[in-house]
């Protein structure tokens, strides 16, 4: 979108909040007290009630919102938002790069949960400009996703997400306590086919590659998504290769390069990006799967001593 649409857009959504008054942003009186929750920017998010009408900008903001139990005050998600099933029935407000501003503010929010690094800077700061309070969701660490269930759960006045939280550290806790002795294995992670691209050590998947025991050949790249040569991963030579992609022929282009040792351990697996790709409550369940197959490369490759324990 051009700058002067852009301002148009802006300038036709600040007319709609004037015209539909303040107390479309806040009820005129509420019987709760007033919420508070530290978003992922590190800025205090205060509501003088809990959220009662909640807007999502990305997908696993809108999984965190149902498991956090504030399902029933999501009344608008991105696109791609496909999870649970009640999110697909939802109005839409746009992707990512390009929400709409004009329906976001007739949704009414009293919240709104963006995607810090997803959503465009502008029509985020155009949102505050307004007076709707954006709580900024970018979860880096597995751990953050159970603290993001905490604190959004909060804001909706809801204890469902301390009970999600607790389930969710503790799905992790037995992983670790699973894998932590068992032997590295190297991974190559792809996430896009063309140009071929990665993630660096800094991602959440990165995370959990490490807890399954696995090694990222490409995790001290400098940017958070590296784009890398066919190349450099025939030299890199990874014991398992991981492709994030629905296409049931993504494994294909791989299967040629039968000297890869995870080619000829048979170690090239598709994983769902949907799960495992999103900072949501589903990691724990994607993370196990990703060490299944990473410790069934590990059986296969006979090279690799187990750790004594």
């Amino acid at each position: 979108m051009t700058g002067a649409g852009w301002q148009r857009s802006f300038v036709t959504a600040t007319a709609l909040a004037v015209q539909l008054g303040s107390t479309l942003l806040w009820p005129a009186s509420s019987a709760h007290s007033a919420v508070s929750a530290v978003d992922d920017s590190g800025h205090r998010i205060t509501l003088p009630a809990p959220a009662a009408r909640i807007v999502s900008l990305a997908p696993h903001a809108t999984e965190l919102l149902f498991a956090a139990g504030a399902g029933a005050q999501v009344v608008g998600v991105s696109a791609y938002s496909d999870f649970p099933p009640q999110a697909t029935r939802l109005p839409s407000v746009g992707d990512a790069m390009r929400a709409d501003l004009e329906r976001i503010i007739a949704l009414k929010p009293t919240l709104i949960v963006a995607w810090k690094s997803g959503n465009h800077p502008a029509q985020l700061a155009r949102l505050r400009t307004i007076g709707l309070p954006v709580f900024d969701s970018e979860p880096r660490k597995l751990d953050d996703i159970a603290s993001s269930l905490e604190r959004l759960g909060i804001l909706a006045g809801s204890n469902e997400g301390v009970a999600a939280a607790a389930r969710f550290r503790a799905e992790l806790s037995a992983l670790r306590e699973r894998y932590s002795t068992r032997a590295p294995v190297t991974v190559f992670y792809q996430i896009w086919p063309a140009p071929l691209m990665t993630l660096n050590d800094a991602h959440i998947v990165s995370e959990a590659i490490r807890l399954c025991g696995g090694v990222n050949l490409f995790g001290k790249l400098a940017p958070l998504v590296p784009t890398v040569s066919r190349e450099a991963v025939v030299r890199a030579d990874p014991q398992v290769i991981f492709v994030s992609d629905d296409d049931a022929q993504a494994l294909d282009p791989w299967r040629s390069f039968d000297k890869l040792t995870a080619v000829r351990n048979a170690s090239v697996f598709r994983i769902n990006g949907s799960l495992m790709n999103r900072a949501g409550p589903r990691m724990p369940a994607a993370t196990a799967r990703l060490c299944e197959q990473i410790d069934s490369a590990r059986q296969k490759h006979i090279k690799i001593p187990r750790k004594p324990r």
